[in-house]
């Protein structure tokens, strides 16, 4: 086991790993920017650096600096959360020629597998079904308009560098593509310095449903069942729970060996997410892989019972095998990501100053987050503050007692998203379970 770890991040999901390392008697590092010296993760780690100003490019996407403060700490293995680093090869790289253990996936997996491209095409080979689109990469508009006609309209064009929604945009009509090509690739290459585009079929409507799955270095994995993420706002998620309740037990079975199938062809290594998109005859097809964990993955490890994915990530980088074994739901969970974001307002960040919390408790409740009485929200990097879960014996209950929590939950100074999710567990479609990727295009805040 390692001695000492760095957490190369932030906030609420550094806080994560720092407790997980205390428990299991491991010592851990936090490096911080100058506007995250009053965060609790810098607190509560057993030792902290700061390893720049602000901005994220000065601090923690500057790899330099993480090593630096691995090495005057020696730390001999890093942890890097999710966002920022994690699903970085040259960072992973840079770990393993410094004799560091990055705990996460190989330069070269997380190659393959974050380029989306790259992603599909070998996913195609293993025998994991892929939305139909391009071969690859298209290399020009050309191409682009051809393999258009030839799948069928509407398309999606996709950045294969992409994330967050950035990059892609749906055409309904052959007319619409250039203007929409020459958009996704000019936000493309401004997000990502990476303008390359890939094509995939539009699945109407769809389902988002991922698999969380763990590999150890033996090139076994198994899966931890699925969550939901299908409520999302400018492809951004809102609310996740798991199980989904549009499964069923049939279609939790395929998907859960199509992503086993997934991770042990590429013989992946720790834990990540095979994400699909289901149609309302529930196909399902492979969207994209996560090489890191989730923010959600606190429902997973609600639902399994006393399982805890940081640690197994730890022990899988350690060299510790994996039981084998799939796991099934044994309880219902809900997150709500708890944003410094106006809701009435076109969800438009609110940093400040937090002058009162109240977090809500009790049976069944988890609040992860890093914030406090006083704590000043700062300005330069994601909005999240918090994140809510509950966990009951049916989803009925857990909606109920999502509410119920949702209303204790009280944060003043700035404001939140809490009470948009007050009124999504009250809309029709979420209280059905019958809601799809679309579902936000028709919510309002109006009453």
């Amino acid at each position: 086991m390692f001695k000492k770890i760095l957490i190369a991040n932030r906030g609420e999901i550094a806080l994560r790993i720092i407790r997980t390392c205390k428990e299991i008697g491991v010592k851990s590092v936090a490096v911080y920017s100058t506007a995250d010296r009053e965060s609790l993760h810098v607190k509560y780690a057993d030792e902290a650096v700061c390893i720049g100003p602000a901005p994220s490019s000065e601090s923690y996407l500057k790899m330099p600096n993480i090593i630096a403060a691995a090495e005057i700490t020696n730390a001999d293995a890093i942890h890097p959360g999710y966002g920022f680093l994690a699903e970085n090869a040259k960072f992973s790289k840079l770990c393993e020629e410094h004799g560091i253990k990055f705990i996460g996936a190989s330069p070269e997996m997380i190659s393959k597998m974050g380029d989306k491209a790259s992603a599909i095409a070998t996913m195609k080979e293993a025998g994991v079904p892929v939305v139909p689109g391009s071969e690859g990469i298209l290399s020009s508009f050309e191409e682009a308009k051809k393999v258009a006609q030839e799948i069928g309209y509407p398309v999606m064009l996709k950045a294969t560098a992409g994330g967050g929604g950035k990059g892609m945009r749906a055409v309904w009509k052959e007319e619409d593509l250039h203007d929409a090509w020459e958009g996704a690739r000019m936000e493309s290459k401004a997000a990502f310095s990476n303008d390359d585009m890939y094509m995939e079929k539009l699945i109407e409507n769809p389902r988002h449903i991922e698999i969380q799955i763990i590999g150890d270095s033996t090139g076994r994995a198994c899966h931890l069942s699925e969550r939901d993420c299908s409520v999302q706002r400018r492809h951004q998620k809102l609310v996740e729970e798991a199980p989904s309740p549009f499964m069923t037990p049939s279609l939790r079975k395929k998907m859960g060996e199509a992503a086993v199938l997934a991770a042990e062809y590429i013989k992946y290594e720790g834990a990540g997410t095979v994400e699909f998109l289901v149609d309302k005859n529930k196909n399902f097809y492979f969207m994209e892989m996560n090489t890191r964990i989730q923010v959600e993955h606190p429902i997973t490890e609600q639902i399994i019972v006393n399982y805890d994915l940081i640690h197994e990530q730890i022990k899988v980088a350690a060299g510790v095998p994996i039981l084998g074994k799939n796991y099934f739901p044994k309880m219902h969970s809900i997150e709500c990501r708890i944003n410094a974001e106006d809701p009435y307002n076109d969800f438009r960040p609110s940093p400040g100053t937090i002058s009162t919390l109240h977090i809500p408790g009790g049976h069944g409740v988890r609040v992860d987050t890093h914030v406090y009485a006083g704590y000043s929200i700062p300005p330069n990097y994601d909005s999240m503050i918090a994140k809510l879960i509950v966990t009951a014996d049916t989803r009925k209950d857990a909606i109920c007692k999502m509410k119920r929590a949702l209303e204790e939950f009280t944060i003043e100074g700035v404001h939140t998203t809490i009470p948009f999710h007050i009124k999504l567990m009250d809309h029709p479609d979420f209280l059905s379970g019958n809601y799809t990727t679309k579902l936000m295009e028709t919510f309002t805040m109006e009453d």
